[in-house]
């Protein structure tokens, strides 16, 4: 049981929480055996709340493996969220069934890519993080190492839309020695701009939403052990912070060429910006209850 986030919805009574892994494996860097091993998670536990009784286990399978990110829908009558699981690179969604238990199915599935010059033929998106707009209107989420951030309408819970996409980094992008490979053979990179002169290091991580869903911010280190692993070049020179712009009507992404954070050019730097937060609340703080 590796505790890790969680999110509640108090008129239903319920907490969920997620699993990364055993400290002892992924303070290390991330090791293949190791999932072999059982150190990685691939649990949801659901608890009362307020009084944090362990009600129901859900065993997300091969489908959900190492699930971080927790998410309710903001809608405090709703009994649906999401989690993110990165290895598998899939989105599933928990839901409240009939007989008042909760279950469990993918919504959206991130496909690896084949790849050549990496330490593995196939390599999977690597969902770190993800949110929901305020108004339940939309998901977001990045992908770690293929280097995309995705937005999705979900007004339809159970079926989720792909309505925008942009490159901000990653380990496919053109100038990398890795190349990705489509189902006939052909190679292709990603075209990841530059932002005010400055080549994109490292890939989308954290993410996080203004509150009228309009400015979407993004940092790129995800764990020191694993930036050293995956880019090298990110702990040489330091982070930095992105903005992309939404269309919040419908559904497009597009990286705001005047926003660079260099975290590199700190006095003590360089730095590996993570977590973001809004002075009083932002997307992934702020519940109605």
């Amino acid at each position: 049981m590796f505790g890790y986030d969680f999110w509640y919805q108090p008129r239903h009574k319920t907490m969920i929480s997620s699993s990364w892994g055993a400290p002892a494996a992924f303070t290390k860097g991330f090791d293949l055996q190791h999932v072999t091993d059982g150190l990685y998670g691939r649990h949801l536990h659901v608890y009362s709340w307020p009084d944090g009784e362990l009600k129901q286990t859900l065993d997300l399978g091969d489908t959900g493996l190492i699930p971080l990110e927790t998410r309710f829908l903001h809608d405090p009558s709703k009994d649906t969220g999401y989690v993110g699981c990165a290895l598998t690179s899939n989105m599933v969604r928990f839901f409240k069934t009939k007989d008042g238990s909760w279950s469990h199915e993918v919504a959206i599935s991130v496909k690896p890519l084949k790849v050549q010059n990496w330490i593995l033929p196939e390599m999977p998106g690597l969902i770190t993080d993800f949110l929901i707009s305020l108004d339940d209107r939309f998901l977001y989420f990045a992908n770690w190492l293929h280097g995309d951030v995705r937005q999705y309408n979900i007004e339809d819970p159970k079926n989720p839309v792909l309505v925008g996409q942009v490159w901000v980094g990653g380990l496919i992008q053109k100038g990398s020695p890795v190349v990705a490979m489509t189902e006939d053979g052909k190679t292709w990179q990603s075209d990841v701009p530059e932002i005010q002169g400055h080549r994109l290091r490292g890939g989308p991580q954290m993410i996080q939403l203004s509150l009228d869903g309009k400015r979407l911010y993004v940092t790129n280190s995800l764990f020191s052990a694993w930036d050293r692993q995956f880019y090298p070049e990110l702990v040489e020179k330091g982070s930095h912070m992105l903005q992309i712009d939404v269309n919040t009507e419908e559904g497009g992404l597009k990286t705001n060429p005047n926003f660079f954070v260099d975290f590199g050019a700190e006095p003590d730097g360089p730095s590996l910006a993570h977590e973001m937060r809004y002075p009083g609340g932002d997307c992934t703080s702020d519940i109605w209850s």
